[in-house]
């Protein structure tokens, strides 16, 4: 798969997600219209959809039929927006713009920018059951699905990861193994969960989920080194929000603890062992192969 090609599927990924996403959140004149209007702004900013499509990309490796597992991908978009306008909060990371755009809080306020995530949340469970609800798939892989997509979002997960993040600011003696937890945890585990639940609604064997979940593991941690690793000398316009903001907080980053040379070499790493690990899928895998790589070498 060419770049130009790996460039299209995305896109066409992108819109696929897009769609669902636009046909079943509420309109924004629907009561009250300003949640909805909200909602929307965060939703539809221009995000890259990375979490869907690598759900999508996974369900593909393993044989299954990406329109039935579309809708719980979306669903995986709603909880990683919820993230972001509660992030961006002044209590939080006090962001002033995200995705190229004024963060949600700066727009609408921020009690109307945390009921916003609120509800993104909320919504999330909601389409998982409503979908699940009107899917041929078994009730019991939708419950799965469902509880998978829960543990990677809340305390033990992604909510912990950012909590560790905010206690670890300031600290000059976190271990390289503290970070790489809580890097795990503040990401990691939702790419983790996005990539295995496509492989579960796919119809991945044991085996093969197994290699799927190391996969994501090691992609999931790579994303976040990435990131950290933009905030040193990624540009503004590209990524569509401030940059040095980690250093200026004093944030524990793998360039802030290893050195920019190193961080990256981490990443390219990590992402070559998460390759090695899905070798013997077929060339239904190529996109999720090529998605990994393209990881490393994004500019957002």
């Amino acid at each position: 798969m060419h770049r130009s090609e790996l460039s299209d599927y995305l896109a066409e990924r992108r819109a696929d997600v897009d769609r669902m996403l636009h046909s079943y959140l509420p309109g924004p004149k629907c009561e009250p219209p300003l949640i909805h209007e909200a909602m929307r702004y965060s939703l539809f900013a221009g995000g890259k959809r990375i979490r869907p499509i690598l759900c999508l990309a996974a369900c593909e490796s393993v044989g299954g039929r990406r329109d039935l597992v579309l809708p719980f991908a979306a669903a995986i978009e709603l909880i990683h927006t919820y993230s972001l306008v509660h992030d961006d909060l002044p209590a939080m990371d006090d962001d002033e713009y995200r995705r190229g755009k004024l963060s949600s809080h700066k727009m609408f306020g921020e009690s109307t920018a945390i009921l916003t995530g609120d509800a993104l949340l909320t919504a999330a469970f909601t389409m998982l059951a409503e979908k699940g609800l009107a899917s041929t798939i078994s009730p019991k892989k939708i419950l799965r699905v469902t509880l998978e997509l829960g543990a990677a979002s809340g305390s033990t997960g992604m909510v912990g990861g950012q909590l560790n993040d905010i206690e670890a600011q300031g600290q000059n003696d976190i271990s390289l193994e503290s970070l790489k937890r809580m890097h795990t945890h503040k990401t990691g585990v939702l790419i983790r969960a996005s990539i295995r639940i496509g492989g579960i609604l796919g119809g991945a064997g044991p085996r093969k989920l197994s290699q799927l979940t190391a996969f994501g593991e090691k992609v999931g941690l790579a994303f976040q080194i990435v990131d950290d690793v933009l905030d040193v000398e990624g540009e503004a316009k590209n990524l569509g929000k401030s940059v040095g903001r980690d250093h200026s907080r004093g944030r524990a980053t793998y360039p802030a603890l290893m050195g920019l040379s190193l961080a990256k070499k981490e990443a390219v790493v990590l992402i070559e062992d998460a390759l090695a690990g899905i070798k013997s899928f077929g060339p239904e895998a190529d996109p999720i192969r090529h998605i990994a790589a393209f990881i490393i070498d994004r500019e957002k």
